[in-house]
């Protein structure tokens, strides 16, 4: 079995399995007591924090550890935002931030703050200017991510934080997905982590608060970890997270190099061996195991299914894969297709032949997918319209309204439309997707009774 999921959880490092194993026998006491056992568990802890802080390029002191990567992001914003509450209560956010960071200013909002959230081009980064722009007298914290979770696009953070800087502003950084990589350019303020991203144990995360900065700790104060993370701490993990970090980053130049040039593979070989593909996010700026496509006339769920049963572990953003169907909400700010969304995020150690085998594999489980999906024929819900024709796919999901529109599209003259009727959301973001893919004209949208007509008109 190929574990390509290494965004979603990494595979424990084996430094982070020595260490766990060898602090469950000598970090088990509590750190806050002044007895032998307290003393050798504080010095662990205290060894941990200067490691851990020595990574992420901040002083001991300004770094907590908390019980997850969302804590630490929950904990940063509602600290940082209070600790500026006479300066206003606005929030900014990337369209693209973790669901963590999205929740988080979603409460805020609900709780009567202000929040712009800034979008992105389609390959899925702010423009720095943008951020600027956005920036007030009343802005207490911005947030951006070092880079994407979904679609590994690195974000210019370096220039957002010169811009908030300028304007007096914190910028948080959640650099979930880039710590094991590399230290996060820039002057930021803020930044959090989670240890099962890079191959630390899960339960564990890092806020790091640079000195000078506004904050106001929320909830019950707690003595422990600078009053920041409240509840004992779980040594045996921080030890291995911080031992896994600094394990990662020594072997980070060389396996960056080796997994860039196979995603790098992945990202050429997948358009030439599946039609109707998009490959989506930056193509040079990137993470070096991130690889995220999408594929016409998809199923994703059953994609994501039958490469499980070829023996790949592979994640997805389309809609059909959530309990919400509605697209990721990455894609949908990136403005790509979201049918058949497949990321591919390779673990340190993949294989070169793990990757070859995928490639090998997919064309023939995605042409069985797009059989298994049966799509009626072109007369079944097509109907006469003027000079143009009305696709009623009310009722059907994605990405039924786009074979429909697809197998009708060439029985219209050049200039005339063709209607889409859908309920599905996801058809907001893939009709037009598909329309830039194939060349054809998107007109927009209408509502009708029971969903949305989707207007497309014949261009060639």
């Amino acid at each position: 079995m190929a574990y390509f999921d290494a965004a979603s959880a990494a595979p424990l490092h084996p430094v982070a399995r020595q260490a766990l194993l060898a602090s469950l026998d000598e970090g088990w006491a509590d750190p806050a007591r002044l007895y032998r056992e307290g003393r050798r568990a504080r010095l662990l802890l205290d060894a941990a924090r200067e490691a851990t802080a020595e990574c992420v390029g901040c002083r001991p002191d300004e770094l907590v550890f908390t019980p997850s990567g969302t804590r630490a992001v929950h904990s940063g914003v509602a600290g940082a935002l209070a600790g500026r509450r006479r300066v206003g209560r606005h929030l900014i956010v990337s369209a693209v931030e973790h669901s963590s960071v999205l929740h988080a200013a979603e409460a805020h909002e609900t709780g009567g703050g202000s929040l712009t959230q800034v979008g992105v081009d389609r390959a899925g980064a702010v423009d720095p200017a943008a951020y600027a722009a956005a920036l007030g007298e009343d802005t207490a914290l911005a947030c951006l991510q070092s880079a994407n979770h979904e679609v590994g696009t690195e974000q210019p953070v370096a220039r957002v934080a010169e811009a908030c800087r300028a304007a007096g502003v914190p910028l948080l950084v959640d650099a979930a997905q880039s710590l094991g990589w590399g230290r996060v350019e820039g002057d930021w303020s803020l930044l959090t982590g989670s240890a099962h991203k890079w191959g630390g144990p899960s339960g564990v995360g890092l806020l790091a608060v640079r000195k000078g900065v506004r904050f106001a700790s929320q909830g019950p104060g707690d003595e422990r970890e600078s009053g920041r993370a409240p509840g004992f701490e779980n040594l045996p993990a921080i030890v291995a997270a911080a031992a896994s970090l600094r394990a990662v980053r020594a072997e980070a130049t060389a396996e960056a190099a080796r997994l860039r040039e196979l995603t790098e593979r992945i990202r050429s070989r997948v358009p030439e061996l599946v039609p109707d593909v998009e490959v989506v996010g930056d193509p040079s700026r990137r993470l070096p195991g991130i690889v995220t496509f999408s594929c016409l006339y998809v199923d994703g769920e059953t994609l994501l299914h039958e490469l499980d049963r070829a023996g790949f572990s592979v994640s997805s953003g389309s809609s059909c894969t959530s309990s919400t169907l509605t697209p990721s909400h990455v894609l949908r700010a990136m403005g790509v297709l979201s049918e058949g969304n497949v990321r591919v995020s390779l673990p340190p150690g993949t294989a070169a032949e793990d990757v070859e085998r995928f490639l090998e594999v997919l064309p023939g489980t995605v042409a069985a997918v797009r059989e298994k999906l049966g799509a009626p024929a072109a007369t079944e819900n097509v109907r006469a319209a003027g000079p143009g024709l009305v696709v009623d796919a009310l009722g059907r999901r994605c990405p039924i309204p786009v074979i429909e529109l697809a197998k009708v599209i060439g029985d219209v003259p050049v200039g005339a439309t063709v209607r889409v009727l859908s309920d599905d959301e996801a058809a907001r973001l893939d009709i037009p997707a598909w329309c830039e893919m194939r060349g054809q004209e998107y007109v927009g949208e209408e509502p009708v009774e029971g969903g949305t007509a989707y207007l497309v008109r014949r261009t060639r």
